[in-house]
């Protein structure tokens, strides 16, 4: 987490804020600012405390009603739903700021259905079956149409025996952190598992084709799993859907397309990929990210953050933004729904008041807002991150620069800079936001919360 007393101070930049807008900010007091962006990641400008929730000593939960707390309409369902269930040992902590795993569970049943209404995970703890009322009943109903059954730090032997006993039909099953003697499957086959705390090993499949394929698909799983968050907790079970069940069109394209991919590049962008490999930080950069998982933003980032160079954007430039050589089309998220703030200190929110609120109060600080705590150290959770918002000469532009710490892979601390075109959304108090970075266009869509 980033803090304000290990923050040095950032390269100097000149500050183009009003400095009559900033007398009277400062005279109408301060507020607490979030900016939500589109895949629901909070910029938190001061830390927040959540109430814990009790429960009783099982448990029994699923996301199907997520729409419905939202005040939204389910999305139209075109194919046969996915089902899944979770049993996590009673008690158990994750390694996720040491929440109970069973909350970890029933947040990722929330976020698969953010991805697709057809997923359905049903969260189960593991002394379920000691209990004589209608969850073991669920439960059992449950597996006989289970298609995939996730086991998380469940170690109790009489669980153990109970799941190896009821869970047998079920044709894809995945255990983490969990007592060795819970066996995995996938696609229906078999798969021993390595060692205490590994999920898989080689598998022994029949077929070369399919045993690469599930080696792949392990290699996945496992690297994400290792990475301890809630998006890659959520990435394990949608690969297991999309090899073994039905296509997720959001993990299209996630690799290169091999000769398709190798034409357009060549066809394209020979000098640019020379270029790059005749220089020793672009090819380091090649190398790095070729290492990392496709949706391993952490990685992904740390190894541009660490050898940028004017090769590397080139490169970036020709093969992914004007010749689109991976076929990517990533779309902003819809869901979940989150509403912006509709009022200001009694006022109706409007496009100007939201803009004002971005720029800050902070006077004559070259910067309008300090990020002080975040979720992903490649987003929102660098070293030391300043904010800077500005309204431009053209009559209604609006920009944002972000001035960030970030640590390289060899140790150091270097500054980094993006300059965003901010443009308003529909509703006040949403934006816009698109960037040039390393040569490469992105889109995101933010929103303000108080």
């Amino acid at each position: 987490m980033a803090t304000l007393n290990k923050c040095t101070a950032p390269p100097s930049f000149s500050n183009p804020k009003s400095a009559a807008f900033q007398a009277n900010f400062r005279r109408s007091g301060k507020a607490h600012l979030q900016l939500v962006s589109s895949n629901a990641r909070i910029f938190s400008r001061s830390m927040v405390s959540l109430p814990v929730r009790r429960r009783s000593s099982y448990c029994c939960s699923s996301a199907v009603d997520t729409n419905a707390e939202n005040g939204t309409a389910p999305a139209a369902q075109s194919e046969a739903p996915v089902r899944i269930i979770a049993i996590v040992g009673e008690g158990s902590v994750s390694p996720l700021k040491s929440t109970p795993w069973y909350d970890v569970m029933l947040h990722t049943a929330k976020k698969l259905k953010w991805v697709d209404e057809g997923f359905e995970m049903l969260v189960f703890t593991d002394n379920v079956y000691r209990v004589n009322d209608d969850s073991i009943g669920q439960l059992h109903e449950s597996l006989r149409h289970a298609e995939i059954l996730m086991i998380v730090a469940v170690t109790n032997q009489e669980s153990v025996k109970w799941i190896q006993t009821n869970c047998q039909n079920v044709p894809n099953v995945i255990c983490f952190d969990s007592s060795p003697t819970l066996t995995n499957k996938l696609g229906g086959s078999l798969i021993q598992t390595k060692t205490v705390g590994s999920i898989f090993s080689k598998l022994p499949l029949p077929q070369l084709k399919k045993q690469k394929e599930s080696e792949e698909v392990v290699r996945s799983v496992y690297e994400a799993w290792d990475r301890h968050n809630s998006d890659d907790i959520k990435f394990c079970l949608l690969v297991i859907i999309n090899s073994y069940i039905r296509p997720v069109p959001i993990l299209k394209n996630l690799r290169a397309k091999g000769l398709s991919t190798l034409n357009c590049m060549v066809k394209n962008c020979g000098p640019q990929i020379l270029n790059c490999l005749l220089d020793p930080n672009c090819r380091k950069a090649l190398q790095c990210l070729n290492n990392c998982s496709p949706i391993d933003q952490v990685c992904n980032y740390r190894c541009i953050a660490s050898y940028e160079s004017r090769q590397l954007e080139e490169f970036s430039l020709c093969v992914l933004q004007k010749n689109n050589c991976l076929e990517l089309d990533a779309k902003i998220p819809d869901k979940p729904v989150i509403t912006p703030m509709v009022q200001f200190r009694g006022n109706d929110l409007d496009h100007e008041t939201a803009e004002d609120l971005f720029v800050g109060w902070l006077g004559s600080l070259d910067w309008s807002w300090r990020v002080v705590a975040g979720q992903n150290p490649a987003y929102d959770q660098f070293p030391c991150q300043y904010q800077l918002f500005y309204r431009g000469k053209a009559k209604g532009s609006f920009w944002y620069e972000p001035v960030f710490q970030v640590q390289t892979l060899d140790g150091d601390l270097v500054w980094r800079r993006r300059k965003y075109r901010v443009k308003r959304g529909k509703i006040p108090g949403t934006f816009y936001f698109s960037v040039l970075d390393n040569e490469l266009f992105q889109m995101n869509f933010g929103l303000l919360l108080m």
